[in-house]
């Protein structure tokens, strides 16, 4: 048997079709609801891991740094030291004053050297000590948000488990029932259930109001959407509406309705009662006068 086309449905069967989709997408956000903030929770720990892995990536690199800095003066350190030696020798062989003082003076200099290149590397010492604190508090850290990343992870693998079956059932449902609405319309009732708060797309008449915004719908269109000859929107929240009848929903009967209708007609029972006492008073009194 050919598969109907979609454009050939009534309004009437678009709806109801319309209608199921929103029952198996509402039905697969309730299975969603279940897991809570779980996969909020989870992003958000994968998130924060990730930070901390960069920081942590970022302080071993800084005290890296620091280290080839410090190998770097302790090389220029070695290299002054061959030098003062160097100028000492040459002290023993100079011939005037002149060479004398340039010699103390490359002597005195490479000394400075050596210090100022010691207090590089202490400094880079006590930054690398701040570093591997710092470092140490952050592995902390990390491990402790994985020990919460797996704890949620398998929470939320627990409740998947539990609903996936159902979830699958579902979504095959809404997947089916999806390529009997006409795209457009299933494009402009995706967009408005997206916009929706609660989800909701297409809604049924309740208490002559909308059944997403709750505001009244005048009785003329009220009769429209009974019609079924176009597809109604509600002109306050923009959801698709249909009538109780055509989405299953069985509505009660005015009973408040009925006992005004009974208590009229106790009512007139006990006027008419009441009057034909009267006049049977007057009767009497007429006979006996």
């Amino acid at each position: 048997m050919a598969k109907k086309d979609p454009t050939d449905l009534s309004v009437e069967e678009r709806l109801k079709t319309l209608f199921q989709l929103q029952q198996a997408l509402s039905a697969i956000d309730e299975k969603k609801a279940l897991r809570g903030e779980l996969p909020l929770e989870v992003e958000d720990l994968e998130a924060e891991i990730e930070g901390l892995n960069t920081r942590v990536e970022r302080i071993q690199a800084e005290m890296e740094e620091f280290e080839r800095a410090i190998s770097q003066k302790k090389g220029e350190i070695e290299d002054a030291k061959s030098n003062v030696e160097r100028y000492k020798r040459q002290l023993d062989e100079v011939r005037n004053n002149r060479e004398y003082d340039t010699l103390s003076k490359e002597i005195e200099y490479q000394s400075l050297e050596i210090e100022l290149c010691n207090k590089k590397i202490n400094e880079a010492q006590h930054r690398i000590a701040e570093k591997q604190d710092e470092l140490q508090s952050n592995k902390s850290v990390l491990e402790e948000k994985l020990a919460d990343l797996d704890l949620k992870k398998s929470e939320l693998d627990e409740i998947m488990e539990e609903t996936r079956a159902e979830e699958d059932k579902l979504k095959e449902k809404a997947h089916e029932l999806e390529t009997k609405i006409e795209p457009r319309l299933l494009t402009s009732f995706k967009r408005i259930r997206k916009n929706a708060r609660n989800g909701l797309g297409i809604v049924y008449v309740q208490r002559d109001a909308c059944g997403g915004c709750f505001n009244k719908i005048p009785p003329q269109r009220q009769l429209d959407i009974k019609m079924h000859k176009k597809v109604i929107v509600c002109e306050y929240c923009g959801r698709i509406l249909i009538d109780p009848e055509l989405a299953g929903v069985k509505t009660e009967k005015p009973v408040v309705e009925e006992k005004k209708t009974t208590r009229r007609r106790a009512a007139g029972t006990g006027a008419t009662v009441r009057k034909s006492s009267n006049s049977k008073k007057a009767t009497d009194a007429n006979d006996m006068i």
